[in-house]
C-alpha cells in the first residue's frame, strides 16, 4: 500500500500537541506504539514519527512524518526591590520574550507594583514564535515602624527649650534636619 502522513501543525512549541494523520491502509501502528488512523503527540524537541500501514491483503508499507519543535523562551523577572516597605512601589522588568501579560492584567515588560501584603507576581511571557512560558517573582513587604515622639515637656514659655525623643526606629531625619 502506499501509506501518508501528515502532522497537523507541522510545527509546534515544546509540549503542544500535535495530530499525526496516517492514509492508504486500513490499520495504523506508529512508532509511539499508538495505533489508529490518527493520533496526537506533545513532542518536546524535533521527532521523526514513524507509521507501519497494512491493507486489506495483510500487506504493509511505513511512512515518516517531522514535526518541527520551537523550544519554549526562557522568560524571567528582574524586581528593583524584592522587599519594600508598605505603601512603597517597585519595578519589574520581565525579559526572554517580545510580549508580556502579568497577572495583575498588565501588559508590556514592565510595570509598577506597590502591594500591601506579600505577593507573588506571574508574568507570561510569548517569543516570536508564539511559543509562551511563564516566570514568577516574590515581593516581601515589611511594615512600617511605630515611631513615637516623646517631648520632655509639652507646653514651655517663649525661649525655654524642651528635648524630643523619638522611639520604634532605628535611625531618625527630624523636620529641623537635625538626626539622631
Amino acid at each position: 500500500p502506499t501509506i501518508n502522513a501528515s502532522a497537523n501543525p507541522g510545527t509546534v512549541c515544546s509540549g503542544s500537541p500535535a495530530t499525526l494523520t496516517a492514509t492508504g491502509g486500513i490499520s495504523y501502528e506508529w512508532s509511539t506504539t499508538q495505533t489508529g488512523g490518527s493520533i496526537t503527540v506533545n513532542p518536546t524537541t524535533t521527532t521523526t514519527y514513524t507509521v507501519t500501514g497494512t491493507d486489506a491483503n495483510g500487506c504493509e508499507n511505513t511512512a515518516t512524518v517531522s514535526i518541527t519543535v520551537n523550544p519554549l523562551p526562557t522568560i524571567q523577572i528582574i524586581a528593583d526591590d524584592n522587599s519594600i516597605c508598605d505603601g512603597a512601589s517597585t519595578i519589574l522588568t520581565a525579559e526572554g520574550g517580545v510580549s508580556y501579560e502579568w497577572n495583575t492584567t498588565q501588559t508590556g515588560s514592565i510595570i509598577t507594583v506597590n502591594p500591601t501584603t506579600a505577593t507573588t507576581y506571574t508574568v507570561t511571557g510569548t517569543d516570536a514564535n508564539g511559543c509562551e512560558n511563564t516566570a514568577t517573582v516574590s515581593i516581601s513587604v515589611n511594615p512600617l515602624p511605630a515611631i513615637q515622639i516623646i517631648a520632655d515637656d509639652n507646653s514651655i514659655c517663649d525661649g525655654a527649650s524642651t528635648t524630643l525623643t523619638a522611639t520604634g526606629g532605628v535611625s531618625y531625619v527630624w523636620s529641623t534636619t537635625q538626626t539622631g
